[in-house]
């Protein structure tokens, strides 16, 4: 059963965590894609006690109960979660662990493998997002027209950004689980809109809603980390990397795999045909067995 909790960081903000699968498992620090927050999930729960792993995940800063950072830039970076990864894992007493990250949560998860090698013994991506400055990378190809709105939208700077953000993007976040399909537009390719089974489906409807307690503070913080430096060297990861992407994927696009796969050092890739963003994570009992298979357990 999930169990969740609230720490306090270093300056006073509040982080809402949320763990399950088995309490006595090699823990799987998970990073959600945006925008999502940490609720209970039967599914990933489940298979994490299948396969013996404590599953460990939290609301970044502004999604669900976690307060927002106070930036005095106005421009997050994905490194800056790092940090807050770190704090969750002494409090809980965990030395080494596993990390996944589904789409926006990919960069985290590689941030992690990069920033804390000690105690990361292995990361994967699931349709995870690729950086902006990656050379030789066209961002935006493939993308479905309303996450290329969106990202344009956050180069105009955090005050535009929220106004779009709260005009176009917030009734999505607030959908009810019957109406998310069609709310979600071009977004859905039509493999993972087949993939909204009343589980699956009802998850990503809860947890958005869920991260969107706060408004739009958590996405627009996560749109602008997205969108500039991420403030590491992902060719400095030395731990081993997964990278898991399909081709049906209008939100990241398939190129994104590709790329990551090719600059991550000794990465494992799993460029799939015939897999979009939301079905890639019906095989999560596959991607965590190989997972922690990577880490040597």
């Amino acid at each position: 059963m999930a169990e969740q909790l609230e720490l306090k960081a270093d300056d006073g903000r509040v982080l809402e965590v949320l763990t399950g699968g088995d309490p006595g498992g090699l823990p799987w620090l998970y990073h959600g894609g945006s925008p999502t927050a940490a609720v209970p999930f039967g599914m990933f729960e489940d298979a994490a006690a299948r396969l013996g792993l404590r599953m460990v995940t939290y609301s970044r800063p502004g999604y669900g109960r976690s307060a927002p950072y106070s930036w005095t830039d106005g421009a997050p970076r994905i490194v800056d979660d790092v940090a807050d990864s770190g704090l969750i894992l002494d409090h809980l007493g965990v030395d080494e662990f596993v990390t996944l990250g589904w789409s926006g949560g990919g960069p985290r998860a590689l941030a992690c493998g990069a920033l804390l090698p000690d105690r990361c013994l292995a990361v994967a991506t699931l349709a995870g997002v690729a950086p902006k400055d990656g050379a030789g990378l066209d961002w935006f190809e493939g993308m479905a027209p309303e996450n290329r709105a969106e990202y344009a939208a956050a180069q105009d700077g955090p005050e535009a950004y929220d106004a779009y953000l709260t005009e176009e993007f917030l009734p999505i976040m607030q959908a009810p689980h019957d109406e998310l399909v069609a709310a979600m537009g071009g977004l859905l390719t039509p493999i993972d809109a087949a993939a909204f089974t009343d589980d699956l489906g009802d998850y990503l409807a809860r947890s958005m809603k869920h991260a969107a307690a706060q408004g739009v503070r958590g996405a627009r913080d996560d749109g602008l980390a997205a969108t500039r430096p991420w403030g590491f060297d992902i060719g400095s990861i030395r731990v081993p990397v997964a990278i898991w992407q399909g081709r049906e994927d209008a939100m990241v696009p398939f190129a994104h795999g590709e790329w990551l796969a090719a600059h991550v050092p000794g990465t494992e890739a799993h460029l799939l045909d015939e897999e979009g963003h939301i079905s890639l994570a019906m095989r999560i009992e596959e991607i965590l067995a190989d997972l922690r298979s990577l880490a040597g357990r």
